[in-house]
């Protein structure tokens, strides 16, 4: 078992920055993929970005390509989302998930809690 906990959300305007960040506990960190997801009220759940196990490899949906940047530190077990130029459009709940190997799919094995993010126009 994978266990995340994901930390960082909050309140900002339009424009601003957050930080996410994805604690991984139980396995070893560095065998598993992993992605950023989020969910706005109303709506499916959607993949935001994805990041290989050693960090070479990344995917990003094309509405946050250019603002978000996914990132890992695997000594630290821990994943990253830093969002620039944020847009109300970008309010949802995100989580973080791992799987074993990195492809584009929403069907990741283990998942966080989930933070949320709301962005003010």
């Amino acid at each position: 078992q994978v266990q995340l906990v994901e930390s960082g959300g909050g309140l900002v305007q339009a424009g601003g920055s957050l930080r996410l960040s994805c604690a991984a506990s139980g396995r070893t960190f560095s065998n598993y993929a992993m992605g950023w997801f989020r969910q706005a009220p109303g709506k499916e759940r959607e993949l935001v970005a994805a990041i290989s196990r050693g960090g070479s490899s990344s995917y990003y949906a094309a509405f946050v390509k250019g603002r978000f940047t996914i990132s890992r530190d695997n000594g630290k077990n821990t994943a990253y989302l830093q969002m620039n130029s944020l847009k109300p459009e970008d309010t949802a709940i995100y989580y973080c998930a791992a799987r074993t190997a990195f492809v584009v799919t929403s069907e990741f094995d283990y998942w966080g809690q989930g933070t949320q993010v709301t962005v003010s126009s």
